[in-house]
């Protein structure tokens, strides 16, 4: 470091000892230093001469220490280490002006260094000797680089306490009125950093500081208004700034910004303003009154505003867009005027430059947020805010199409606004950007999509006529996660219309929808998951689906941990169970399992998973009625059902196929019910030649045998003749011996029950023909009493021998599973299915419930009294129909005749 000052040396005393001296002469001249200069290249002699008493030199060395600083982050370290901090804290509070100007514009500089900010911190004194030289008696250049130091100390929170606790905020602002630009800038930058912290913003507004930042608006210098609209963006935050804003007029100020071409890299600064205060109604009731909401769309879409369409040959409201890059900044040094050049006006005539797509894109956005208020959404579709938007769709900017699609979408949750962007043409655009290669655009555009199809059949059939179906279902396999959410949301709002979802069905949306199902999104997983619940709706759609292997990817999601997912998958699966082969599919893969283990979960448990298991059971009453115990009168029991008995809810629910592959064991056994006669007894019956195939093979080896006793009388053709039957007869024995041979590998094949047959045969002929219901029920009850060991009077239950005949049945079958025709001797629960198996033979609606201790009932819904067969009643009443003790008799179900009869 060089540096060059003058210091004067006080004078030395000389010694008078022994001379005399005159007392009324003043000292001579060579008894003083004369004035002694010096120059130094090292930084630690100057911060010495920090500490000397002689003003001038403190004010010297903070002069070169500025200079020294101004350079590199380097030297500002060196001088802190060497203890600068402390001397020049304590000249900016000097008696003298200079001294406090120069050790001002030394700390200002340091400031730019963390590690001086950082010392700083440390010294309680340090802010407000700062605030102190931005009083109005101190020089301009003061305020400039104490401002600049505020400035620096402000990017740090605690400072931003302490300058807020010092009263830097009032200090500020009223420095935001200086003649000056440099201090114009430093103090709008402290404020514009101060306005993070919300203490300030409210201390901004009682200071009246909004006002200068507005007026700042209209300053020369670029970098001032950038600064001023950073600081009236983040003090716009708070609500009570806003109201203030407004009376202040700021929003047309704010548009008057805009329209200025020549500020157009501010613009989007100036949008983002504008964007906080129409987050307030009141704003937005504000600007539609002063038209302003016209002229800012009118602006953004490039078009002339009204109040500033050109006269003829005037060039009126024309402006030339000028490059701010030419403008000097006035950072950190005094800023110069405006060049010659950019005081020139536009020609006049000449067309209006379109605004940047960074303000675009900004007012789409502002135009989005303050949508999110319904009010506001009706504010902005009476100004046809949807036409601005619809426009930028087209613009070539991907950012710009990203932020009018993504406003689209909160416009359109106002039903008026879902019709208007239909009418205005908005949504072919939309399906185009569904195609962008950008995800961004592709992702807001299904997103519009969905809000605008969301219970508007109308939207819906115009995405189809405009061919977006096709665009849709290709989408599903696309890459970016919420497009294709949103894609589902989309198809799954055209499904509720039938003609609609046709359409996409037949162009493959079910096996297209298998790919979001793999998806590791929840989101997608969800919207997916609802998307096939409702495009399932049939069995063509469930068939396709189901063959897909769509199903395994639905039982797959039960296992999520995000709620949502599961519930929509449990309410597809819900939907895929209507018919039964799917719901066989979801058994085999373990959907049942997965069901009731959610149902039992305190925590996972929903309706959909009750819906589902619901719908489950009902296609597969065997395991209903084990899990459940219950089967309702619209469970109808056909072949193949069959009681395995009561099971635990976690307990896996075994096949008949897998009961019957059991060895014989003591357990209860399994009662089958299946109206098929033994094909072998069922052929012997209808066959007699069949039936008599051993004995025909005995005699025509008898004949054969006689023949050659007997040959002299019978002819050679005969012989012939019974040779060629013995051959036959022989091929069909062996084509049998093979077909018994292979059965082993054959499908599973159930046991037969030829009494059952017999029962609804005769069920059907006897009991359907009656004329009541009473009367039919009545009738059965008899029968099925009678084929179960007759009547058992009370009390003798226990003697009832039914354990032993039915032990001998299953070691006669060798196996345990038993059809129920093949019991001859039963009770409640062997009674009461047998009765709701054949009342469903015939239409006769019963419900069939388990009980405790091998007890079981039906129940029948009568609409007339028993007693009184011909008297009306309606309601209907339930009754409980006894199989046991008087078969036939019917009690009313909350009577105590019944009650005793389901527990004794």
């Amino acid at each position: 470091m060089k540096t060059y000052y003058e210091c004067c040396k006080a004078p030395k005393q000389r010694s008078t000892m022994g001379k005399k001296v005159k007392e009324d002469k003043k000292p001579p001249p060579d008894d003083v230093f004369d004035t002694l200069a010096v120059e130094s290249r090292q930084a630690g002699t100057v911060v010495l001469m920090l500490s000397s008493p002689e003003e001038d030199v403190q004010s010297k060395a903070c002069e070169a220490i500025y200079k020294f600083v101004d350079k590199c982050d380097e030297n500002k370290k060196q001088l802190l280490d060497l203890g600068a901090g402390e001397a020049l804290l304590k000249l900016m509070q000097s008696e003298d002006r200079i001294v406090r100007r120069n050790a001002c514009m030394a700390m200002g500089v340091m400031t730019a260094h963390p590690e001086v900010r950082k010392f700083l911190r440390k010294r309680e004194e340090s802010v407000p000797a700062f605030i102190q030289l931005l009083a109005p008696e101190e020089d301009t250049v003061v305020h400039e680089f104490s401002a600049l130091g505020l400035s620096n100390m402000a990017t740090e929170f605690s400072s931003k306490a302490s300058i807020f606790e010092s009263g830097g905020v009032d200090a500020l602002v009223k420095c935001l009125s200086s003649s000056d630009p440099d201090v114009q800038k430093n103090s709008v930058e402290a404020l514009a950093q101060l306005l993070l912290d919300y203490q300030s913003r409210a201390a901004i507004r009682d200071a009246d500081g909004l006002n200068p930042l507005l007026e700042l608006l209209k300053s020369e210098f670029a970098i001032i208004q950038k600064l001023s609209l950073l600081a009236l963006d983040r003090a716009s935050q708070d609500s009570e700034n806003r109201s203030a804003l407004r009376e202040l007029e700021a929003m047309s100020k704010l548009i008057d910004f805009v329209a200025h071409p020549e500020w157009n890299d501010l613009h989007v600064m100036a949008v983002m303003v504008l964007s906080n205060l129409l987050e307030d109604i009141e704003s937005l009731e504000l600007i539609k009154e002063t038209g302003g909401l016209k002229r800012l769309v009118a602006l953004i879409t490039d078009q002339v505003p009204p109040e500033e369409e050109p006269k003829a040959g005037t060039g009126k409201g024309e402006k030339k867009a000028g490059s701010r890059a030419a403008k000097k900044s006035a950072k950190g040094s005094k800023s110069g005027k405006k060049d010659e050049s950019e005081k020139e006006e536009p020609p006049p005539g000449e067309a209006i430059i379109p605004t940047l797509p960074d303000v675009k894109m900004c007012a789409a956005k502002a135009i989005a947020r303050s949508a999110k208020s319904a009010e506001n959404r009706k504010i902005l579709h009476e100004q046809e805010a949807e036409k601005m938007l619809i426009h930028l769709l087209s613009h070539e900017s991907n950012d710009v199409q990203t932020a009018a699609a993504q406003a689209l979408g909160v416009m359109s949750e106002n039903l008026l606004s879902k019709d208007s962007i239909r009418e205005w043409e908005g949504l072919q655009p939309l399906i185009k950007l569904c195609n962008s290669d950008n995800g961004d655009v592709k992702e807001a555009a299904t997103l519009a999509l969905a809000n605008l199809t969301a219970g508007n059949s109308t939207n819906c059939q115009e995405v189809s006529n405009l061919n977006g179906v096709e665009t849709l279902i290709h989408l599903l396999a696309d890459s970016r996660d919420e497009a294709v959410a949103n894609t589902c949301c989309v198809l799954t709002n055209m499904a509720t219309e039938e003609g609609l979802r046709s359409e996409a069905q037949g162009k493959g949306v079910v096996t297209a929808l298998l790919e979001p199902l793999k998806s590791q999104n929840t989101r997608v997983q969800a919207k997916s998951s609802l998307a096939v619940a409702a495009f399932v709706c049939d069995a063509d759609s469930r068939s396709d689906f189901r063959n897909a292997g769509g199903i395994e990817n639905l039982v797959m999601l039960l296992h999520s941990g995000n709620d949502e997912v599961r519930r929509n998958a449990a309410w597809a699966l819900a939907v895929c169970a209507v018919d039964e082969p799917t719901a066989i599919e979801i058994c085999k893969l373990g959907g049942m399992d997965l069901l009731q283990e959610i149902q039992v979960s305190g925590t996972r448990k929903n309706p959909f998973a009750e819906v589902a298991l619901e719908r489950l059971l009902d296609a597969n009453l065997s395991a209903k009625y084990s899990l459940t115990g219950q089967l309702s009168s619209t469970n109808l029991i056909e072949d193949g059902f069959y009681d395995a008995g009561q099971i635990r809810p976690n307990t896996k629910f075994m096949s008949i196929e897998d009961y019957c592959k059991q060895e014989l064991n003591d357990k209860r056994p399994i009662l089958f019910i299946v109206a098929k006669a033994d094909p072998v007894a069922t052929q012997s019956a209808s066959n007699p030649e069949l039936e008599a195939k051993d004995n025909s093979k005995t005699n025509v080896s008898g004949k054969s045998s006689r023949t050659g006793r007997e040959g002299k009388g019978k002819s050679k053709q005969k012989e012939k003749e019974e040779k060629q039957k013995e051959e036959e007869l022989q091929a069909q024995l062996q084509k049998e011996a093979e077909a018994l041979a292979n059965s082993e590998n054959q499908p599973f094949n159930p046991p037969t029950d030829s009494n059952l047959v017999k029962y609804i045969e005769e069920v059907t002929e006897r009991i359907l023909p009656l004329a009541t219901t009473t009367e039919q029920v009545k009738a059965l009850a008899q029968f099925v009493a009678d084929k179960m060991g007759g009547c058992i009077e009370k009390g003798q239950l226990p003697n009832f021998s039914w354990e032993l005949p039915l032990s001998q049945v299953k070691f006669e079958l060798k196996s345990n599973v038993v059809p129920i025709g093949k019991i001859k001797a039963g009770i409640h629960i062997h009674r009461a299915l047998l009765f709701k198996a054949l009342a469903d033979r015939i239409a006769l609606p019963c419900t069939l419930t388990r009980g405790e201790y091998n007890r079981a009932w039906n129940e029948v819904m009568l609409p007339e009294t028993p007693e009184q067969p011909g008297a009306q009643k309606f309601p209907p009443r339930c009754f409980i129909v006894d199989l046991i003790h008087q078969p036939g008799r019917l009690m009313r179900s909350d009577s105590p005749e019944a009650v005793t009869y389901k527990k004794l």
